[in-house]
């Protein structure tokens, strides 16, 4: 298989974009990750029985969920930027450097950059990478470790840029689904995961969403809390209850090992 791919890649003129495409699009590349008689002969995955399944890299699923709110800012080169980190962070690991005695975020379409575009130090790097697994810079680092930690979980719900992205694309199901709320439901899901959600997972959505409404209806200065996390603000036109409503179940998506995973 690698010398035919390798004969491949010389007759198609060392393009490497179309050596990708032609692997990933692939009969043997798009296979299930799920398991199987056959795949069960091949716990190895050795003959490539099935797909390939295994968590993101943080750039990744941080890119995802901008990419899915419409936040992501696609612009290509220039400087590094700085996102959302908790404050005070750089002035507990100061060793004398002046430039970098205070953490200063972004503001603006510099937070949404991709993550290839994120400032990091060396001695402190962005603390939700950490949590997903980005190796020090003391040393060099051939292969990154996949670990499954309570903290992750912890991240994607409370990290500010995925509570934004959750909001951002909240405020997309109700401007561009203008159906009930399970059709809104079901444009955020496919935003987030590709797919069309099931009837087990609609009814899911639809609790979350009751039970959020109920909750913010009570208690509308929760809400307002809620929306005013990141920088990128609420239109004044839409119910701030149901918006919220919305982002919880988002977030709830982003929650969901399909946003994270891939299969």
């Amino acid at each position: 298989l690698l010398d035919w791919l390798a004969i491949e890649f010389q007759e198609k003129g060392w393009d490497l974009r179309v050596l990708i495409k032609m692997m990933v699009m692939s009969a043997t590349y798009r296979q299930s990750s799920a398991l199987n008689d056959n795949s069960l002969q091949d716990p190895e995955n050795i003959y490539l029985s099935r797909g390939p399944s295994y968590r993101l890299q943080m750039e990744m699923i941080r890119d995802n969920a901008l990419a899915a709110s419409g936040l992501l800012n696609r612009k290509i080169g220039g400087p590094s930027v700085k996102p959302y980190q908790p404050e005070g962070l750089w002035k507990e690991k100061n060793e004398f450097s002046g430039f970098l005695r205070v953490y200063q975020p972004d503001s603006g379409e510099n937070l949404y950059r991709r993550s290839l575009y994120t400032f990091i130090r060396r001695t402190s790097p962005p603390p939700v990478m950490t949590t997903f697994d980005l190796p020090s810079r003391d040393v060099c680092n051939v292969k990154r470790e996949r670990t499954n930690t309570p903290l992750q979980a912890l991240a994607l719900l409370n990290e500010p840029l995925f509570v934004e992205a959750s909001k951002v694309l909240a405020i997309r199901m109700q401007r561009e689904v203008k159906d009930n709320i399970e059709a809104k439901n079901a444009f955020g899901f496919r935003q987030l995961c590709g797919r069309d959600p099931t009837i087990i997972e609609r009814a899911a959505m639809l609790t979350q969403y009751q039970k959020a409404y109920q909750k913010f209806s009570k208690d509308p200065t929760n809400a307002k809390k809620l929306l005013s996390i990141g920088e990128y603000p609420v239109p004044g036109d839409l119910d701030p209850v149901q918006t919220a409503s919305l982002t919880l179940v988002a977030n709830m998506i982003m929650n969901f090992d399909e946003f994270y995973m891939k299969r």
